[in-house]
Order: C-alpha cells, then structure tokens, then sequence
C-alpha cells in the first residue's frame, strides 16, 4: 500500500507533466499557426520567407490549368485632366495556354490566379483576370498560346526599377468525403507556385493616337 507521500508526490509529478503537457501543445499550436500564415501569404511579401522560385522575365510557367509566358511590363500613366484625376497602371504581357489534361475544359484566367507582389510586407494586389482576345477569355483547351495581358491598380505616383508577378496554381483534388464534401477530383485550392521578375517601361497614355 502506498504511503501518503507516495501518493503526494505522484499527484504532483502528474500536475507536472500534465502543465507541461499543455506547454507543448500551445507551442505546437502557434507553429501550425505561424505555417497558415506563410502559407496564407504565398510565402513571397519577403524575399528571406519566399517559398517559390523566383526567375526572370522572359520565363515560362507552369501552374495548374495553365502554361504561361511572361515577357514584358509596363507602368502606364494618364495625366491629370480637366474633368479626371491622373491614374497609373502596371501593365504585364504573357502568352496563356490551357494544359488542363484532367477535364479539357475552356477557362480564363481568373484574376487572383496573377498577383502583383509589391515587396516590403505590403499586401498582394489581384488582377484583373487575363485579357486574351477579351477580357476574361476562354482559353481553349488544347489550342497553341495566346497573346495576353492583365492589369493592376497602383498608385498615381507608382514607380519601380523592377515589379514582381506572383503566379499560383490550382490543384486537381477532391475534398474530405468523410466530412459530407465533395471527393470527385476537380480544380480548386490555388497555390503559389513562382515569382517572376519583369523590368517596367513607362508609357504616358495622353489619349492620342499615335
């Protein structure tokens, strides 16, 4: 039979590991959710954290649904005018193919699958969908690349030696059928998959041709 302090240092040695039990799984806990963060981000608002590989313009991507090729940039700007404030655009060029081997269906490029990442923990800015042929075209699955664009809003004042794309992909999976989701494999879950460098030219758009 154990004697009373047998039993008191067993207790004690069991609030112990039970405290200590519970240290662990807050420190587990705030590294899970450090990770979400990262992952949240892409991993890419600072060059130290960046997870995805980082290339130079002219360079091509694949990511998801998509094949694409980057190849220039520009910062339009439009003066201020009589009845309109100055506004500046970031402008970047690429060819878009549909690589979609699972389902052969037409997309577009959606416009947070190209973001403009600006750098010094600033937040990304979406696109607005790929502009090939029209905005937001189906890219037919199967046919040779297409000329596109896609723009993002700045600043008037906006500026820059250097700007950064990032591109994400989708993942063809299905979800957790034992949570009553979907397990038919389909397109979702963007990720990103690279960082793509391109040097802006400034463009003044003044509103006449030529």
């Amino acid at each position: 039979m154990e004697s009373l302090d047998e039993v008191i240092d067993a207790m004690i040695a069991d609030r112990v590991i039970h405290r200590h039990r519970r240290i662990w799984l807050l420190v587990i806990a705030l590294i899970v959710a450090a990770a979400l963060v990262i992952l949240a981000t892409g991993g890419w608002k600072e060059k130290k954290g960046r997870v995805v590989p980082t290339m130079d313009a002219p360079a091509t991507v694949t990511a998801g649904r998509f094949e694409y090729g980057f190849t220039k940039a520009e910062i339009i700007r439009k003066p201020k005018g009589e009845y309109s404030e100055a506004e500046t655009v970031l402008r970047v060029y690429f060819t878009a193919k549909n690589i979609d081997d699972e389902e052969h269906k037409s997309e577009s490029v959606s416009n947070d699958l190209l973001v403009f990442v600006p750098g010094g923990g600033a937040d990304l800015i979406d696109s607005n969908g790929g502009d090939c042929q029209g905005l937001n075209w189906d890219l037919v699955y199967g046919l040779p690349p297409v000329e596109c664009s896609t723009k993002f809003e700045v600043a008037p004042d906006f500026t820059a030696d250097m700007v950064e794309i990032g591109v994400l992909g989708e993942q063809y999976k299905g979800d957790n059928g034992s949570l009553g989701l979907q397990e038919k494999p389909y397109w979702q879950s963007e990720t990103p998959v690279a960082v793509v460098r391109l040097k802006p030219t400034v463009v003044v758009d003044d509103g006449k041709d030529g």
